[in-house]
């Protein structure tokens, strides 16, 4: 059973950091873009960002830019995301996700239903 494992959530106040990680478990995860998303309650489930395997292409959304870093270690097989300046509005259960789709080395995808392997989720809360 393939599955992706993250951690780092939590709670902090606004401009505050946290690290996200996501580690698969049952198969290396080298190969595949990876992206993360997130949901919030009421809304539809959004990409953050995403990252090609071989960590040359990144995709941040518009709100996050600048504040967000997505970045892999293939050794590790783990994929963090680094988020800086939180807001309240980041507040969102985060997913990381693993599209096997063989791209290139700039392949990512924005689209979720793209992604096959999904992690079952970490909670970021944000305080004002």
């Amino acid at each position: 059973q393939v599955q992706l494992l993250e951690s780092g959530g939590g709670l902090v106040q606004t401009g505050g950091s946290l690290r996200l990680s996501c580690a698969p478990s049952g198969r290396t995860f080298s190969i595949y873009a990876m992206g993360w998303f997130r949901q919030a309650p009421g809304k539809e489930r959004e990409i953050v960002g995403a990252i090609s395997w071989s960590g040359d292409n990144t995709y941040y959304t518009n709100s996050v830019k600048g504040r967000f870093t997505i970045s892999r270690d293939n050794a590790q097989n783990t994929v963090y995301l680094q988020m800086n300046s939180l807001k309240p509005e980041d507040t969102a259960v985060y997913y990381c996700a693993a599209d096997r789709t063989y791209g290139g080395r700039t392949y990512y995808s924005t689209d979720p239903y793209n992604y096959d392997y999904w992690g079952q989720g970490t909670q970021v809360t944000v305080s004002s």
